[in-house]
């Protein structure tokens, strides 16, 4: 899976006693020795890194971070002990700047060259607390404590591959029926989960700490999360597009093709589904009746990220950016944390070409894949943008579309260049009709594509053709997709600044004393040592 971080609440209140006698401490600590037993289960949990962070003050908060053995965090969890105050808020910010902490060097977030799901590193932060009055007059990640060189290139304070789940204790001091024990959730603490994905576990006995335990355990799957909303009315102006290219983006003539194996490269001909000549309406026979509820039309939801031999590390297409980068630039426009995926709901047929590669991503079950999944049409696809992708606001181009699988059991994104509508047509004819020795008048419309669409998607087109068999000249090459001097340069000096404040971090943790179950700093030797005060 990824990093398991663990933020436990040991300020002072943590100390109650719960109806059988334990200090909600020791039931914590319970909770994380017990989940990473039922974790154990899992043959994947063997690449597992489990992280321990406090509500103390830096470095001491951080008992167990990149460097640190499971053994030094096996002992730094039996020996915490419960003092000081509650703040969650910058508890929360310092657990995810641990996280953040190697990002900007390693530069998995790819910034202002679009998004790629598979450049990730999958974390949760497990947060157990009884919910005591914090400190802090607001509790929010949003980066506004952050002290990590780099963190303004995100609004937020975490990243897509990180969601945060809540273990809210809330046993009863006393026992008053032989009835399970009720508590009053916590709506802040819950949005604050559902913002990156994750979710809000209200504990009140050991019964449903088990439980909660077993469920949150079941969500530890790779992925990121997007933030899917239904296109207005108005939706985009209309494209231009090519008059042998129907409504839909495809030619006429149907020739089926199968793009639901986890193959991400199609080896038949080009998609051109019909549904036996009748026109998709959105309604059609087999539609089943949607419920009255519209959460689906703007939800959040993860998609599963299942890396593939045949895919390159990064995959194939990026998702792209919420704005045009700019060629001037000396700074990057900041990004949010979730990218705003537009769905348009006018049913097109799916349109995949030979050996194009294209990157297939599941959804996980939600509001919205229950909607798709109920109309009952496995060919009926809806295409996706990013608001603000274009060159200006009224060329704005699909990026990928939303299908659900054959046997309707899943629904899957499925990621393909930008403006595929009209790319794929383009690359079908270089193929087919001009057999990789395209004439002029196809050498004119492939520039204007590429003049329409975003600059980081060169490469990975040049990548594409190569795949496809096509000549070496049929990009040109002085076609720069990288990004301006001036944001290189300002992202090397980033990544510098980074590598340092990582390094000084690092010492820290490992410099600071460990301590036993009593708050004292111990030695070398295992035994208390006389702190200089």
């Amino acid at each position: 899976m990824g990093i398991v971080l663990f933020l436990v609440d040991n300020s002072a209140s943590m100390n109650q006693r719960a109806y059988s006698g334990t200090h909600l401490l020791d039931i914590a600590k319970t909770a994380v020795e017990n989940f990473v037993k039922i974790r154990s289960r899992d043959p994947a949990s063997r690449q597992d890194r489990y992280m321990l962070v406090t509500y103390d003050s830096p470095p001491f908060c951080f008992k167990s971070g990149w460097r640190e053995s499971h053994v030094v965090f096996s002992t730094e969890l039996k020996n915490m002990i419960a003092s000081g105050l509650s703040n969650m808020s910058d508890a929360l910010q310092r657990a995810f700047d641990l996280l953040n902490l190697h990002r900007l060097q390693s530069g998995i977030d790819n910034y202002g060259q679009g998004r790629n799901p598979l450049y990730l590193e999958p974390a949760v932060v497990v947060a157990i607390t009884d919910g005591g009055r914090s400190t802090s007059e607001n509790i929010g990640i949003d980066g506004s404590s952050s002290q990590l060189c780099g963190n303004e290139l995100t609004k937020e304070g975490f990243r897509w591959d990180q969601r945060l789940f809540m273990l809210h204790l809330q046993y009863p001091g006393f026992s008053t029926s032989s009835q399970e024990p009720t508590g009053e959730s916590d709506s802040n603490l819950s949005q604050l989960c559902e913002m990156t994905g994750g979710r809000y576990y209200l504990v009140t006995s050991s019964k449903h700490l088990n439980q909660s335990l077993e469920s949150l355990v079941q969500k530890l799957q790779p992925g990121v999360v997007l933030q899917f909303e239904k296109m207005p009315a108005s939706g985009f102006i209309a494209q231009n597009i090519p008059e042998n290219i129907s409504t839909f983006g495809i030619r006429d003539s149907p020739v089926p093709m199968e793009i639901d194996s986890d193959r991400r490269t199609p080896t038949m001909d080009l998609f051109r589904y019909s549904n036996g000549g009748n026109e998709f309406t959105g309604s059609g026979e087999g539609t089943t009746a949607s419920p009255t509820t519209t959460t689906w039309e703007k939800c959040r939801g993860m998609i599963y990220v299942r890396p593939s031999k045949a895919a390159p590390p990064g995959g194939h297409w990026p998702i792209p950016e919420s704005y045009w980068p700019d060629t001037n630039a000396q700074t990057l426009v900041p990004r949010s944390v979730h990218p705003g995926i537009l769905f348009s709901c006018e049913d097109s047929p799916p349109l995949v070409i030979d050996k194009l590669p294209f990157d297939k991503y599941e959804l996980e079950a939600s509001p919205l894949t229950r909607h798709i999944l109920e109309r009952k049409l496995p060919q009926a696809c809806w295409k996706v943008f990013i608001a603000g992708s274009g060159k200006t606001a009224d060329s704005v181009y699909p990026f990928g579309y939303l299908k659900p699988s054959s046997n309707l059991q899943c629904v899957n994104l499925l990621v393909m260049p930008y403006n595929y509508v009209i790319a794929l047509p383009l690359l079908d004819d270089l193929v087919q009709k001009y057999k990789m020795k395209p004439a002029r008048g196809w050498k004119q419309e492939f520039d204007k594509y590429l003049a329409a669409i975003p600059p980081y998607y060169y490469q990975p087109l040049r990548n594409a053709l190569r795949l496809m068999g096509a000549p070496s000249g049929i990009m040109p090459e002085n076609l720069a997709g990288g990004l301006s001097a001036g944001v290189v340069g300002y992202l090397k000096k980033l990544k510098k600044q980074a590598q340092s404040e990582g390094s000084k971090m690092i010492a820290e943790i490992a410099s600071k004393p460990t301590r036993n179950d009593k708050g004292q700093a111990l030695g070398s030797d295992g035994l208390p040592t006389k702190e200089v005060k």
